[in-house]
């Protein structure tokens, strides 16, 4: 196995914060696949992190444990102090916590309006349709189009914004730039940039460390269910040639 990303400490700003979300020795598993050995990392209020490692080391796996949507699991998820490991989903989804998976769950269906107005509201504070709008102007243009006729990077705006109307205030995002055109890539940049300003905790799974590199402010490296190391974004070029390795660039 690689030599382990060195540990870094975390900048005193963040250290001096109590954690939004406490992730602490989570084990999951898909049947009887063992897929996580022990995750373990925090997420302070306001902060964008991100999950780096190659496919299949467990990153969606652990997305998919926080917001309650994997068959088992053990260990400890703590967000805003409340302990949700034996919580449904759907309570999970009521203190605040918005998912949006890779494939972006877009009912091809419903129209880019109704697809906004689909999930319910959970917390009182998201975002009205009209500034989601100012968000993501492509979706204004096409409220009255069917899902399936959605870009890639369309129906990804639609995804992210459909779950900012709901008032989750910690986002998980599962590979936002997947596909998408260079363009749309900067797009979903700013668009993280400024949920960020605006006070939302995100949580991102990104193979493309560089995008990573332009939002967030620290990286969880995942390799094969763990998490071997955190690198403070300040650091992230000194250890470029380590993100080579555990990422197979």
């Amino acid at each position: 196995m690689a030599e382990a990303v060195m540990m870094k400490p975390v900048p005193q700003a963040s250290a001096s914060a109590a954690p939004l979300l406490a992730v602490q020795g989570l084990e999951g598993w898909y049947g009887e696949s063992h897929v996580l050995h022990g995750i373990t990392f925090d997420v302070k209020p306001g902060e964008v992190v991100t999950l780096l490692g190659r496919n299949g080391a467990g990153k969606t796996t652990t997305l998919r444990a926080i917001i309650g949507i994997l068959g088992k699991r053990k260990g400890s998820i703590r967000y805003d102090g409340t302990e949700t490991i034996g919580m449904a989903s759907r309570n999970i989804a009521k203190l605040g916590l918005g998912y949006v998976p890779e494939e972006r769950g877009i009912f091809s269906s419903l129209s880019v309006y109704e697809n906004l107005m689909l999930p319910p509201r959970v917390k009182p504070g998201g975002m009205n349709v009209e500034q989601i709008y100012t968000l993501f102007p492509n979706l204004k243009e096409r409220a009255g189009s069917q899902g399936t006729k959605l870009s890639g990077g369309e129906q990804q705006m639609l995804a992210i914004g459909r779950i900012l109307r709901t008032g989750a205030k910690l986002i998980l995002l599962d590979e936002p730039t997947e596909g998408l055109a260079p363009v749309i890539v900067q797009q979903i940049g700013r668009t993280i940039a400024r949920l960020k300003t605006e006070g939302y905790t995100i949580v991102l799974v990104e193979q493309n460390f560089r995008f990573a590199q332009t939002v967030a402010d620290r990286h969880f490296v995942v390799e094969q269910g763990r998490v071997i190391g955190m690198i403070p974004n300040r650091d992230l070029d000194a250890n470029i040639d380590k993100l080579h390795t555990y990422l197979g660039v």
